[in-house]
Order: C-alpha cells, then sequence, then structure tokens
C-alpha cells in the first residue's frame, strides 16, 4: 500500500499534539526539550513544532526485540543528567546518537 503522505510536505505537531502522538504528556515533552533528552525541534514564530519524522526517529531509538536485548539506543528518562548535578554546565556537555550524556571529566 502507498504511503498516503508521500508527495506531501512534513507534518508539525504543537507539544501537546507531540505529546498525545507520543502517549507522553504535555509537560514531560517540555522536560525533554529543556534537558536536551526529547525529539529534534524546530521554532517558528516563536512556536515549537515536532516533525512527525523526528517524533519517530526518536522513539525508535528505544525499539528493542527483548528485554536482553540493547538495542539500538537508549531514550533517556525527563531528568536531569546527572552530570548537571556534579555542576558541569551544560554548555560542556554533549548528546550523542545513542542519547547518551558526555560530559568532561571533573574533579570533585
Amino acid at each position: 500500500m502507498p504511503d498516503p503522505t508521500a508527495g506531501l510536505p512534513p507534518r508539525y505537531l504543537r507539544t501537546p499534539e507531540a505529546a498525545r502522538f507520543l502517549s507522553l504528556s504535555g509537560r514531560t515533552l517540555e522536560k525533554h526539550r529543556t534537558y536536551g533528552t526529547g525529539p529534534a525541534y524546530r521554532k517558528i514564530g516563536g512556536r515549537v513544532v515536532y516533525a512527525i519524522e523526528d517524533l519517530k526517529a526518536w522513539a525508535d531509538r528505544g525499539t528493542k526485540m527483548s528485554t536482553s536485548d540493547p538495542g539500538v539506543g537508549t531514550v533517556l528518562p525527563a531528568k536531569t543528567p546527572r552530570c548537571h548535578l556534579a555542576g558541569v554546565r551544560r554548555s560542556d556537555t554533549a548528546l550523542t546518537d545513542s542519547g547518551t550524556v558526555n560530559a568532561p571529566q571533573t574533579s570533585i
């Protein structure tokens, strides 16, 4: 069956719609955006929007075939990454393609 959206421009969802699409609360999606652990988003005219393809790609990072399957990546919880709690500046951290946070080692 052909894709019904083929040839159409990308569809963008606002935060409440995107949250429903992912079966999350709007607040959880906002936290993911704040912490840098969520799907890619765009700001158009001051409004935050998500492309459906970006939402699917982010959710697909958590795909697993069994409980022992390491999968292709991890969808992190909407929490402040531990490195932020250890006094590492956000600008010093980077989110990898697998969804993990890289931060420089700190001596405490």
